[in-house]
């Protein structure tokens, strides 16, 4: 789910994009549930994604970026800046 890589972490998410409110849900199928407002159109959902994950993680949206599955649910998130012991601190188990 989060695992170091070189100059931060790479976190494993699943999206639920138009949901009532965006937040973290909780763990599903060991990656970090994330239902976000955002609808997945034009890259809205990937946008409410990082402005999320910056505000609970406490780094710069520049430090983060989808590393892969950009238009799927199942997304790779990559974090700079941060060790995976913090993250794991700021997000579910």
């Amino acid at each position: 789910m989060i695992v170091s890589a070189g100059d931060g972490v790479l976190i494993d998410v699943r999206v639920i994009p138009r949901a009532g409110r965006s937040e973290i849900a909780g763990i599903r199928d060991g990656a970090v549930l994330i239902r976000l407002n955002a609808p997945p159109v034009d890259g809205a959902a990937n946008t409410a994604l990082i402005e999320l994950l910056a505000q609970v993680l406490a780094v710069s949206k520049r430090d983060i970026s989808i590393a892969s599955g950009g238009t799927s649910r199942h997304k790779r998130v990559k974090v700079v800046g941060i060790t995976a012991d913090r993250a794991a601190s700021r997000l579910p188990h």
